[in-house]
Order: structure tokens, then C-alpha cells, then sequence
């Protein structure tokens, strides 16, 4: 008899926790099958033993093929400090659902399930992790620890922000500012790790830039992962049939019909991303199409290479 697990319900009942140990699960056993071949998120490399050292570590299985003590090293000895940080404005609970769905999340969902996915890899990898969450002020604010209870801390306040959306609480986004707190917040050189939309400051990604920049000058490596709906955002990709568009931060409507400003739509939307991408080669920063459409592996395989990178 086949058996599965329905996420949705695992979303409702189960833990944030075990919810991105069951994503990780998945994402090791593909890195077999992928370039990754013979990564392990806990192992690192062989070293041959000294004389003196605790034996817990060495080898046995390689030392009955080869008759030589090895002694296996592991990630902690060399491990990261990431800050992750989340915009939780209005704006990234689009699309609106009336329920939690896993499969189908909106971009707040996502990226909270995103982040507590990289938690749990850099628990493995003995990694220490942070968390700032933001809106018009940084309304939550932990530096990179490694502990239980701290990681305990950091899902407890991920998994408040998985609720259903609230019309009635109209939070606008003041991305530049907070950006430039947490430079000056995040005091030890970090990985940064951004999850936003971006539909801040849309007339001028300058002062955008700027406040990674800030995070640059501050000695700290950044991934920006730009979390969109790639059919209904880049490409408004709606019926044929007049909408009413409502924005999620102030309230404002518009009605029309998409599909007669399509075309148009799109050549911003390209042209915006060309931008975005020029800056960020500018002032190397990590750029990340996160399409909530698409599954979690896009977001922890970016991490790992930039990991990789860093070590």
C-alpha cells in the first residue's frame, strides 16, 4: 500500500522545525544525484590521526581497508555565522490564502519555511544563526548563537509568523532603514541571508544598494533572495477579465484587465530586473530568484554555494 505524507496537514499540526527537517531530508538525499556528489552536511574530510587525540573521531570502516588511523573532521571546526533577515510587511502575504498551504504558499510562507529550512542545514553544519525581522522598524532582533535553546528561541518566532492574513493590519515596508540598523547591529562578520520582494523604493534601487552596501563595508558576505510570485507578479499572468488590484500595504485599488497592459508589464518588470541584477554585480552581492512557485532546494543549494565560496 503506498503511503505519503500530506504536508498541508503537517503545516497545521505538526512543528516549523520538523517541517524543515523533513525539506532537508529531501534535499540531501538529492545532492546525491546531484553535482554535489559526496557532500555531507556534517562531514567534511579525512586527516590522518595523532598520537594522543581522542579516538571517538578516527575512522574504523576506513582504517580495515587501508591499516591506517584516520581521524574524520567535521564542519564545526570551522564554522559560519549567518544572519538571516525577513521582510514580514503586507506585501509578502501575497497571494492572500485563507489557510496555511504548504504547496502553495504565499511569500511570507515561504520564506519563513525557506529560512527555517537553512537553519536546520546550519545546524548540521555546526553554523551559528541570527534573526532580524523587519516591517516599517525591525520589529525582532537575535544575533548568531549555536545552541538548542537559542535555535528553539529563533522557530518559535518564525512560527508566529505563520497565521492566515489579516486585512485589517496594513504594515508598510521600510526596507533601507532597517537594512542599515542591522549593518550596525550585526557586529561580527556574518553571511547575511535577505528574504524581501523588493517593492520597496521602486523608483530608485540606489538607496536600496546603498544599505547593502552598508552591510558590504561592514566586512559582512550577502545573498539577496528576491522572493516573487513568477505568475502572477512577473508575469500577471491573470485571466482574460477585469480585476480589481489591491495593494496589501495601504489599501489602494485599481481596476482593469491585465491582459491589456501585459506586454508593457513584462518589459518593466525584465528591465527591473536587469537593474537589480547590474547592482548586485556592482557591489557583489549573491542575487537569488526565489520563486515561491518553485521548490525550497533553489534557496539552500544558493546557500551552500556560497558557503563553499567562504570556506
Amino acid at each position: 500500500m503506498d503511503f505519503s505524507i500530506d504536508r498541508n496537514r503537517l503545516a497545521q499540526f505538526g512543528s516549523l522545525e520538523f517541517l524543515a527537517r523533513q525539506i532537508v531530508e529531501g534535499f540531501i538525499t538529492g545532492l546525491h544525484k546531484s553535482p554535489f556528489h559526496g557532500f555531507s552536511v556534517e562531514f567534511a574530510e579525512h586527516r590522518l590521526y595523532n598520537t594522543g587525540e581522542p579516538i571517538r573521531h578516527i575512522d574504523w570502516k576506513l582504517y580495515g581497508r587501508t591499516e591506517k588511523l584516520f581521524v574524520k573532521r567535521y564542519e564545526e571546526e570551522t564554522n559560519l555565522r549567518c544572519q538571516l533577515v525577513i521582510d514580514k510587511s503586507s506585501s509578502m502575504c501575497f497571494p492572500v490564502r485563507n489557510k496555511i498551504d504548504f504547496e502553495h504558499p504565499n511569500k511570507l510562507f515561504f520564506s519563513v519555511y525557506a529560512a527555517a529550512s537553512l537553519m536546520e542545514l546550519m545546524r548540521r553544519q555546526r553554523d551559528a544563526v541570527g534573526l532580524d525581522l523587519f516591517d516599517e522598524t525591525i520589529t525582532f532582533h537575535e544575533p548568531a548563537k549555536m545552541s538548542a535553546v537559542h535555535n528553539k528561541l529563533i522557530y518559535t518566532e518564525l512560527e508566529k509568523l505563520i497565521d492566515t492574513y489579516d486585512k485589517d493590519q496594513k504594515k508598510t515596508t521600510s526596507t533601507v532603514q532597517c537594512l542599515h540598523q542591522i549593518a550596525e547591529m550585526t557586529h561580527k562578520r556574518s553571511l547575511v541571508v535577505i528574504f524581501t520582494d523588493m517593492l520597496d523604493n521602486l523608483d530608485d534601487h540606489n538607496k536600496l544598494f546603498e544599505a547593502l552596501e552598508h552591510l558590504k563595508y561592514n566586512k559582512h558576505e550577502v545573498i539577496l533572495f528576491h522572493v516573487y510570485d513568477g505568475q502572477l507578479e512577473q508575469n500577471l499572468d491573470f485571466e482574460n477579465r477585469p480585476y480589481r488590484f489591491v495593494d496589501l500595504e495601504t489599501g489602494d485599488t485599481l481596476k482593469l484587465n491585465p491582459v491589456e497592459i501585459q506586454e508593457r508589464y513584462r518589459q518593466l518588470m525584465a528591465q527591473r530586473k536587469d537593474d537589480i541584477l547590474k547592482h548586485c554585480y556592482q557591489y557583489q552581492i549573491d542575487y537569488v530568484e526565489a520563486d515561491i512557485n518553485k521548490d525550497y532546494n533553489q534557496v539552500l543549494t544558493s546557500y551552500l554555494i556560497k558557503r563553499t565560496k567562504l570556506y
